[in-house]
């Protein structure tokens, strides 16, 4: 490339300079600066792909949703045929990613112990997918029936971010269940960077749960969402503020709102900290709420004054 460059276009001295720029970027590039070895594992074997990742939701939706998604839909002998091929696959998949992120965590190399726990914990989150569809089935009911815009159940499969997002989230929050390292964080990254939807994978969310819209929501770790639960877009559930170690760190301890049934929270409403909306509460949109409300509670914005202009064109 170098060559060619050369010849077509930069004229004697302009390549000379490019050798000595590109010379100069490889040797910046080549050393290694102490924040970097901070941060880099200390095994050099495979890290997770999100490729495959990408991969192994698909998987997981396909099996989930077989009668929208399945291209063997109808035809129900080839297509438990069809769901042990994908199940095999996705035990293979996840089980050498989940072994990548033992051996990441554990600086523990090429261990074969590692390979056979990756395997043994794939299984057991395929022992929860039938529990994971049922969930999903309950979301998917939740924002048919929310939505009067909903023209049927398979546009909301096919077509609804929250669907996306919640096939992400509930996938993830049983590898964090099982004690899984990175992978979870990176599986509901995934769906955030696609829907705008970030919930994190330490989120306790109960059934029935919708986002209508969804664009900005946030859920963070340590949330606890009860059954029939409503979101519009741009609800904040996060921390009011941190509780610091000896060290100053951060530490993961509760700190985010414990959202009880039935609740109801509009567009673009923060709720911080450690906080209870009591079930059956409605939450107006555009509030700012930092201390907890009873159940049956009406939370909203004060009334927008109407005035008409007195200096109005004739």
């Amino acid at each position: 490339m170098t060559t060619i460059l050369n010849r077509t276009i930069l004229d004697k001295d302009e390549s000379e300079d490019m050798e000595t720029v590109i010379s100069t970027a490889v040797q910046g590039l080549s050393r290694t600066s102490e924040l970097e070895r901070s941060m880099i594992p200390a095994w050099e074997g495979p890290l997770p792909s999100v490729d495959v990742l990408r991969e192994i939701i698909s998987i997981v939706k396909t099996v989930v949703f077989p009668d929208f998604l399945d291209s063997l839909r109808g035809c129900r002998a080839m297509h438990e045929s069809r769901l042990e091929v994908s199940l095999d696959k996705l035990m293979r998949l996840l089980g050498a990613q989940i072994g990548y992120c033992l051996m990441m965590k554990d600086d523990a190399g090429a261990d074969a112990g590692a390979e056979a726990r990756g395997v043994r914990l794939a299984l057991r989150l395929i022992s929860r997918i039938p529990e994971i569809k049922r969930l999903l089935y309950t979301d998917v009911r939740a924002i048919f029936d929310n939505d009067p815009a909903a023209a049927n159940y398979g546009e909301v499969v096919l077509g609804y971010p929250v669907v996306q997002a919640m096939v992400n989230y509930r996938v993830a929050h049983e590898l964090v269940l099982l004690g899984v390292p990175v992978l979870p964080r990176i599986i509901t990254e995934l769906a955030h960077s696609e829907t705008g939807i970030d919930i994190n994978p330490g989120a306790r969310i109960g059934e029935y749960f919708a986002i209508d819209h969804g664009t900005g929501v946030v859920i963070g770790e340590t949330c606890i969402i009860g059954n029939h639960v409503t979101l519009y877009q741009g609800v904040t559930l996060g921390a009011k503020n941190f509780t610091l170690d000896g060290d100053g760190h951060p530490m993961n301890v509760p700190r985010h709102p414990v959202i009880e049934d039935g609740v109801t929270i509009y567009a673009n409403s923060t709720v911080l900290g450690r906080v209870t909306v009591g079930h059956d509460s409605v939450i107006g949109g555009n509030v700012w709420l930092t201390e907890s409300v009873p159940p049956y509670s009406r939370v909203f914005q004060p009334r927008a004054e109407l005035g008409i202009r007195t200096d109005r064109p004739s």
